[in-house]
């Protein structure tokens, strides 16, 4: 698979961060090339800009649909030979005409062990549920919510004392460390899907 990424933002980017470092380090054999980000100001378009990444703001705002939205960004990525699409953090839900714009060549970080607690706030869903485990999923994106093929999970204890907010620290440092592994297992392309399975070959 083309190891160009293109990596979507809304906020402070560190699953971005996460994603830099390992390429920078050369434990993910990959170039991040472009960051797109739906909102301006964003911490995640300052991290790329540290790191010599071109970015672009494309504000969802200012399209009539979500499809016309989604079709410019797609060209973006498409102009910069994007092979691989990252969302880290990215608080839009993609239409069918992106997803089938990267057929499989789309992953998503979540805050939960899916198909636990898909949708918004994650880690709060969790910790008021009283489960005993949590933790992060990376899979690939479908037009289905949170619904794709796992990649691969990282499973995070709740303990006791914990808060909503301790939860989701401790989750996120598993993010960090499984989102690089997930995108190159999936840009090594030593896999296949059966049905709804990512299996490892």
């Amino acid at each position: 698979m083309n190891r160009v990424l293109g990596v979507l933002v809304s906020g402070r980017g560190s699953n971005l961060q996460a994603i830099i470092d390992a390429t920078s380090v050369g434990r993910l054999d990959a170039r991040i090339g472009l960051v797109v980000s739906n909102r301006p100001g964003v911490q995640g378009l300052e991290r790329a800009a540290r790191a010599g990444i071109e970015t672009l703001v494309i504000d969802h705002r200012a399209f009539p649909s979500r499809e016309a939205f989604d079709l410019t960004v797609v060209r973006e990525l498409k102009q910069r030979r994007v092979g691989l699409v990252c969302l880290a953090g990215f608080m839009r839900l993609l239409s069918t005409v992106f997803v089938q714009a990267f057929p499989n060549a789309i992953l998503n970080i979540h805050p939960a062990l899916l198909p636990a607690f898909p949708g918004l706030d994650a880690q709060r869903q969790a910790w008021a549920h009283g489960v005993k485990i949590t933790g992060a999923t990376v899979h690939l994106v479908t037009t289905d919510l949170d619904a794709g093929p796992i990649v691969i999970q990282a499973a995070v204890p709740v303990l006791d004392d914990d808060t909503a907010e301790t939860l989701a620290a401790r989750i996120l440092t598993e993010e960090h460390r499984i989102y690089p592994d997930a995108i190159r297992i999936v840009l090594d392309g030593k896999w296949r899907l059966e049905g709804r399975r990512f299996l490892q070959e």
